[in-house]
């Protein structure tokens, strides 16, 4: 191993809490069991493996934990081998591939790429094919999108293949087609003759018929080993049945594929040469293991099902009666060996003159002797297996396909609906159109016992977004963990390195363009145009929705949004805008008012690191009787401020359990008027006020462009924002509390929460410079905006609302000067007010005093500051003037009581 590379494996593998003994790296913690099990060879410490072969067996390749050591080759080599044009490529070869140089001397040069889109660039490894080119890009090609390899621009390979330059066609018998060209030299290093097809859609006519001219008339084998995956297996299906018609022998070899990830021959090839230190393990590409991947071939291209099934049956002779699938039907097979021997004599004389081949023999017996028959018209299959820890709810994953050709179907099977034949035939039905199940229970029981036994398990979440648990985003169709972006695979869920995980959730949908090259950052002028400095405060805090739970689990708490003002002021537009970022088309968000405890409480927990917004619970009801409506307590969200649960529901179990989803989003406040609510509630606030003042026609014409946007366009922010998670938590931790004591060296803000909130956002700016062409004159403008909003916010929980200001003002005109002879206080005792609200409204009124509504002002009326909330209760009235419009019959009324202090 290079020196430098197994330095820098040997300080990762630190994490394991390896001890070295003899040579070895042992009582490793295994990622999988989490048993001190794992050990390693500490002179080649390629491959890491779990010791409890029984009950865990897992192995941990440090190319898949620690890719980033083996993507900037060139970076590495320019360290080493300074004087070497080719050091990089070689380097890549030997330690990334695998390969002995010595054996590939001349076949390869070392080459660049540029790309103009991304102005970055990649040593490349090329390889001549036919009258072109191909190379692989080997300087972290993730950069570079789905991009990995390219071929010359304008050269074609179709009808050709790749050939090591030693390999001699002449000689060889058997020649094995497969699909790279690391995976032809990597065969070629265990003695096997191969050629790469470049493509599982590439069939080799060309070079197939230089083949057969260097062969002559000698016998000649080829072997179709391309990729194991759904694309390479159907390629080695067309390609095994089209060179079967140009009169070739042909065989085929497949890998199994059981693992997370993808596993070819050059995969193996690693495997084998990483075992040298470990004698124990089999070999990946020995006799024993050639042997079964030629099984797997042979099954795989077996041209009937009776085939199939006699193939399966030879090579596992134990096993009598089995489920197999063929044509994307499912069929069971089961042997009467001597009915099957009787029939294969019979018919052998019975067509002693008939040239039948054995294979037609062969089917015919088996047809005759019953040994197979269909027991489902559709193929359905078990992925994986899921579950809720949470609710103790799990499933098992399937896909079904059809032989006409449909799309394939997947969903959910629960337990019960694979235990019993009927159940599960139902359910079947009920999924996938048409789907009929005719096997016995005891069939389904042998099928299932095979199919689920070690099956694959996958994580889940119940939501969508960031999970602190996994330190991944779970974004729709693409995942984001440690700055890497990875997307769905074909059987639904993200396979990202020893993590398998999905969200259950599908609730909330989330369309985000992947192509790095389709983000365009002109919607930030737009912004600017539109909103000023406060669409930029509102952009920042939506930037850190997304770190709301990174942000809680340092700093214990995150603020929430308000934005209000009146209506035009183009409040919709800005966060419908800021949704699209986030990749979430027409939508604002939704009214609590009119949801019910249930529905708020699934609105809060279905997203993570994602905004949660409530519109519209403001609405106003003055001369609209709905007072059978129930309005939404704002003090329902005070938990949310540090991601504690804002609903607890109990479970249905005959336990005492309940389930409590902490809240792991951000809360977003948008309406007309200003929250009404406790000091708790408003010190939690960072608020933003909208008006139509500042409009004009180029402000008109910024939001038209900002409605029409595509969201194609601008969903690459989250991606962005999402991958550079660990520079921006790095400013976050650091500058936050500097912004903190500048915000509580401001004269006016007295409050540490409000100093805290604002020093979150103003961080959060710092941040999101990073991401945007911000100019300084925009960002100096933010930071000035939000010093205003923390001054706002101070002033405005030190002040009444404005229906408490306008109470207490008409109640001291109304009351009169003389504090002896009052008309309107009741209170007896000169320390408090004691007021009856309906004996207010009715003196107001003959006074031609405009008030506001009762049935608003009990909201606010206790928030009062002028004068301290007591209670409501009985007093004894000590208005005793009987031209009151009180009621006199009774000294003892009901009133609200204040502090006069």
């Amino acid at each position: 191993m290079n020196p430098t590379l197994h330095h820098d494996i040997l300080q990762r593998l630190g994490e394991f809490h390896f001890k070295e003994v003899a040579g070895w790296l042992r009582q490793g913690v295994c990622p999988s069991c989490k048993k001190k099990e794992l050990y390693t060879s500490a002179e080649h410490p390629w491959v890491l493996r779990c010791g409890r072969l029984s009950k865990c067996g897992a192995e941990f390749h440090v190319k898949d934990l620690y890719s980033d050591l083996f993507t900037r080759w060139t970076e590495r080599a320019q360290r080493e081998e300074p004087n070497n044009p080719n050091g990089a490529a070689e380097a890549y070869l030997r330690d990334g591939r695998g390969f002995d140089l010595a054996k590939l001397a001349g076949w390869f040069t070392q080459e660049t790429y540029h790309d103009r889109r991304i102005s970055q660039g990649s040593s490349t490894v090329r390889f001549p094919v036919a009258s072109t080119w191909w190379e692989r890009l080997i300087d972290q090609p993730e950069r570079f999108g789905k991009q990995k390899a390219r071929f010359q621009v304008g050269g074609t390979y179709l009808g050709e293949w790749w050939q090591p330059p030693s390999l001699d066609l002449a000689s060889t018998a058997e020649l094995w087609v497969v699909e790279g060209i690391f995976d032809a030299i990597a065969l070629m290093h265990h003695g096997i003759a191969a050629v790469a097809g470049m493509s599982s859609n590439n069939y080799p006519r060309a070079a197939l018929a230089r083949f057969r001219e260097a062969r002559g008339n000698q016998p000649t084998i080829l072997v179709w080993a391309l990729d194991g995956d759904t694309a390479g297996r159907a390629g080695i299906k067309k390609f095994a049945e089209r060179s079967r018609e140009d009169g070739w022998i042909t065989k085929a070899a497949v890998i199994p594929q059981q693992g997370r990830s993808k596993v070819d021959w050059n995969d193996l090839h690693l495997a084998d040469r990483y075992r040298a230190d470990d004698d124990s393990r089999p070999s990946k590409l020995g006799d024993v293991s050639m042997r079964e991947y030629r099984h797997h071939g042979a099954v795989l291209i077996a041209a009937s099902a009776s085939e199939k099934a006699l193939l399966i049956y030879e090579h596992d002779n134990r096993r009598t009666e089995f489920d197999l699938e063929f044509g994307h039907r499912l069929y069971w097979f089961k042997l009467d060996i001597d009915a099957y021997n009787k029939a294969m004599d019979r018919i052998g004389e019975e067509q002693r003159d008939v040239s039948l081949t054995q294979e037609q023999m062969r089917e015919r017996a088996l047809s005759e002797a019953g040994g197979i028959r269909p027991i489902a018209n559709c193929h359905p299959q078990p992925l994986y297996f899921q579950e809720n820890k949470l609710t103790d709810e799990s499933w098992y994953y399937f896909r079904v396909s059809f032989p006409h050709g449909g799309a394939p179907v997947k969903n959910t099977f629960s337990a019960s609906q694979v235990s019993t034949a009927s159940e599960f035939k139902k359910r079947l039905l009920g999924m996938a159109p048409g789907a009929v199940y005719s096997g016995t229970n005891g069939m389904l029981e042998r099928m299932m016992e095979r199919q689920l036994y070690a099956i694959k398990r996958v994580e889940t979440i119940d939501f969508i977004g960031y999970s602190r648990e996994l330190g991944c985003y779970v974004l729709g169709d693409v995942a984001v963990k440690d700055g890497q972006a990875h997307e769905i695979n074909t059987e639904d869920f993200f396979d990202i390195g020893t993590l398998s995980v999905k969200s259950l959730n599908a609730s909330v949908s989330l369309h985000i363009e992947r192509d790095r090259s389709a983000y365009k950052d002109a919607w930030l002028g737009l912004l600017w145009t539109c909103f000023g400095a406060k669409g930029l405060a509102a952009l920042t805090f939506w930037l850190g929705s997304l770190y709301a739970e990174q942000i809680r689990a340092e700093q214990k708490s995150f603020p929430f949004l308000e934005v209000v003002g009146e209506a035009g002021a183009g409040k919709s537009t800005l966060i419908e805008f800021l949704w699209k970022l986030l990749g979430r088309r027409d939508y604002e968000g939704f009214d609590p008012s009119k949801s019910s405890l249930a529905a708020r409480a699934r609105n809060f927990a279905q997203v993570s690191g994602l905004p949660v917004v409530l519109i519209e619970s403001d609405r106003e009801r003055i001369g609209d009787d709905k007072s059978h409506t129930k309005s939404f307590d704002w003090d329902e969200l005070k938990t949310a401020f540090n991601g504690r649960s804002v609903r607890a529901r109990g479970m249905a179990t005959s336990g005492n359990e309940t389930y409590e989803p902490p809240f792991r989003g951000a809360i977003v406040i948008s309406q007309n008027n200003e929250v009404s609510a406790s000091d708790a509630i408003l010190q939690r606030i960072v608020h933003l006020h909208f008006d139509r003042a500042a409009q004009t026609p180029a402000t008109r014409e910024a939001a038209i462009t900002l409605e029409s946007m595509p969201i194609e366009d601008v969903s690459g922010f989250i991606l962005r924002a999402a991958q550079a998670e660990r520079a921006i938590m790095k400013i976050l931790i650091e500058r936050t509390p500097l912004h903190e004591r500048t915000m509580q060296a401001i004269p006016e803000v007295k409050s540490t929460r409000i100093a805290k909130n604002h020093a979150q956002l103003a961080a959060l700016a710092d941040a999101l410079k990073t991401l945007v062409p911000m100019t300084e004159a925009q960002f100096a403008a933010l930071h000035a905006q939000i010093r205003e909003m923390a001054i706002e916010r101070q002033a405005a929980i030190s002040s009444d609302h404005p229906m408490v200001q306008e109470f207490w003002e008409a109640f001291e005109y109304l009351d009169g000067p003389d504090p002896a002879a009052p008309k309107l206080n009741h209170s007896r005792d000169e320390s408090l007010i004691a007021v009856n609200l309906n004996h207010f409204i009715t003196v107001a009124s003959e006074a031609r005093q405009q008030v506001p509504a009762l049935r608003d002002l009990k909201k606010v009326l206790k928030t009062s500051k002028r004068y301290r909330f007591v209670d409501i209760k009985k007093v004894n009235s000590a208005i005793r003037d009987a031209s009151s419009n009180l009621a006199t019959t009774s000294t003892t009324v009901s009133a609200w009581v204040f502090q006069k202090t």
